[in-house]
């Protein structure tokens, strides 16, 4: 009896404990304009002052999501061979070849409509010194169900997604 009354009060907190995270997400009030971002999207262009982005070769490919929930996820891998490792783990050489022009990073996000941006904050990043960081773009919806990011701090670039549908 002892057992069951311990197992009782114990078990709610313990499993609050173990579970962490695991807590149901609730859905985010959003304006109509911030609930066009909803769904995913894949990577159509990364140009930069009108060239296609030497970093990211011709065809980078990337997805990025945003929900309902006001969470948000992206990743952009680089138009090159990036040679398998040749063992179990990287090299130096290999993992740096790996990362570089690898952009993945998650966390939530916001609408500005009067500024026409959104803003990515940063909960975790591949780039260690990206995270906990905000990452705004002017943001523009095209009529063929594109949309298109511009970094504010360089307005000569732009990524162009397309809905995933």
């Amino acid at each position: 009896m002892r057992l069951l009354i311990m197992t009782i009060i114990l078990a709610p907190p313990l499993a609050g404990l173990i579970l962490g995270h695991a807590k149901p997400q609730t859905q985010v009030t959003q304006s109509a304009e911030a609930k066009r971002f909803l769904g995913t999207w894949r990577l159509v262009s990364i140009v930069s002052n009108g060239q296609i982005s030497p970093v990211f070769g011709p065809n980078p490919v990337g997805m990025i999501g945003y929900d309902s929930t006001g969470h948000m996820a992206v990743q952009i891998m680089p138009d090159r061979s990036r040679p398998k490792f040749a063992g179990s783990a990287p090299t130096p050489e290999e993992a740096k070849s790996a990362l570089t022009g690898y952009i993945a990073y998650f966390g939530t996000f916001t609408v500005d409509e009067k500024a026409r941006t959104v803003t990515h904050h940063r909960e975790g990043s591949l780039t260690p010194g990206m995270i906990g960081t905000d990452l705004v773009r002017r943001y523009e919806f095209d009529p063929n169900d594109q949309l298109i990011l511009t970094p504010v701090e360089a307005l000569a670039g732009h990524l162009t997604w397309e809905r995933i549908k």
